[in-house]
């Protein structure tokens, strides 16, 4: 018997007054912790293969990202296998002797390309292993009433780390250089390992299809989406929500800001202000609990988005070349509704999505969760490029905003009946 969500007519029960489990606090603590030294050497390696030039530049990022996308499902596998916390534990053991050997390797004058590329390399590869099993670990350690609450509370601190990030990058590597950088991640990475190794799941499974190839269990990930009720619906909405909220302070915003005419300071305010409407949002939703019908909260987050696109791109289109106090301040509250918006949709649908999985596919469901989002991210950044260069930024705005509240309305009708309340189900 395992716990999953199930649509319910009555009012759900929610766990609002409890503290969440000290365990789960030291874990997301420790885990904050590495994120903000894997943002910052991501950022560094990135900075100094710049120099190597931009086609340099971006075969390091494909280098840290392609093995991401190939092994992400096979990660999953490995981590409901063996156990996520194992594989955790192996992922900070990998990184910490890499981040020590990329010091080391950095005290020879220069950084050649394939020291970057081999870094990027191992990186990419852990990740496809060690985000599943990561995604999985709020589940395991709190009880099911309290996933939005934690779920939330993650998001909210890892957002906190991308908007401290690349500041606190840019002055590590301008004083100290990449292998500084380097010791500060092994450092990060020392820590999370220790705490890993002192905490342990308080909800745990069995290790499941031991006598199953790997590819066939991988695959039966899928089917277990496929039959529980309503994951393909949640599913397919975070892949829709990724593809056209993701884009838009990546790419949408930095055009936009050009064509405008914008500062590169004055765009990364803005960008910077859809950070803090992301954490407002978690920072709630971690005191007070989710809303009762999480599709509905999620879909209006979608809605709530768009209608900051949509700010956005009037702001940008009307303030060319011509900067006010009113329209810096219009653009600001526009990238904080976006932010907000986002915050909504991920930390109400997020519950979901990792509650209604059984505990055997915690890891391979969420590999699956970050497989559609990367495909379809990946697919509409080349499509709505495209169409900047043909027509002009605002109208790629226009499409992410027209597909937001396309996504929002598919939802609301999908998920509508959707509550946070556990039942018992045989798996």
């Amino acid at each position: 018997m395992t716990l999953s969500y199930a649509v319910r007519r009555r009012p759900p029960r929610r766990d609002v007054g409890s503290p969440l489990p000290a365990s789960y606090l030291a874990w997301l603590a420790a885990a904050t912790v590495s994120q903000l030294g894997d943002v910052v050497l991501g950022f560094s390696v990135g900075w100094v293969a710049a120099d190597h030039g931009g086609t340099a530049a971006g075969l390091v990022l494909a280098a840290g990202s392609l093995p991401s996308v190939l092994l992400l499902l096979l990660g999953g596998t490995i981590a409901d296998r063996f156990g996520a916390r194992r594989v955790m534990i192996a992922g900070d053991a990998v990184m910490l002797a890499a981040s020590l050997g990329l010091a080391l390797a950095v005290l020879h004058p220069g950084t050649p390309l394939w020291l970057l590329l081999a870094a990027g390399v191992v990186r990419g590869v852990v990740f496809a292993f060690y985000s599943p099993s990561a995604g999985s670990m709020p589940r395991r350690l709190v009880a099911d009433a309290q996933l939005t609450r934690a779920l939330a509370l993650r998001q909210g601190a890892a957002q906190t780390v991308l908007l401290l990030g690349a500041p606190l990058a840019g002055i590590l590597v301008a004083a100290g250089g990449l292998g500084s950088v380097a010791l500060l991640d092994a450092g990060t990475f020392l820590v999370v390992l220790v705490v890993l190794l002192l905490v342990r799941p308080r909800y745990t499974t069995p290790p499941s299809d031991r006598g199953v190839p790997v590819w066939r269990a991988a695959l039966d990930g899928v089917r277990v989406v496929y039959r529980t009720p309503g994951l393909v619906s949640a599913l397919t909405l975070l892949a829709g929500a990724a593809a056209f909220l993701l884009p838009t302070m990546s790419l949408v915003l930095p055009l936009l800001a050009r064509d405008a005419g914008w500062s590169a300071a004055a765009t990364g305010v803005v960008a910077g202000a859809q950070g803090v409407g992301i954490v407002v949002i978690t920072v709630v939703v971690a005191r007070r609990g989710g809303a009762r019908r999480p599709g509905v909260a999620a879909s209006g987050g979608l809605a709530v988005a768009a209608l900051g696109q949509v700010g956005l791109v009037v702001a940008a289109t009307t303030s060319a070349g011509v900067a006010t106090p009113a329209g810096e301040w219009a653009t600001v509250a526009a990238a904080g509704l976006v932010g907000a918006g986002s915050g909504l949709f991920t930390s109400h649908l997020g519950p979901v999505v990792l509650g209604s999985a059984p505990r055997t596919h915690l890891a391979r469901v969420q590999a699956l969760v970050g497989f559609v989002q990367v495909l379809a991210v990946t697919l509409t950044n080349a499509v709505l490029g495209a169409l900047a260069s043909a027509t002009s930024p605002a109208a790629a705005g226009g499409v992410c905003a027209l597909g937001l509240l396309g996504c929002a309305t598919a939802g609301a009708v999908a998920l509508r009946r959707l509550t946070l309340d556990p039942v018992e189900s045989a798996q």
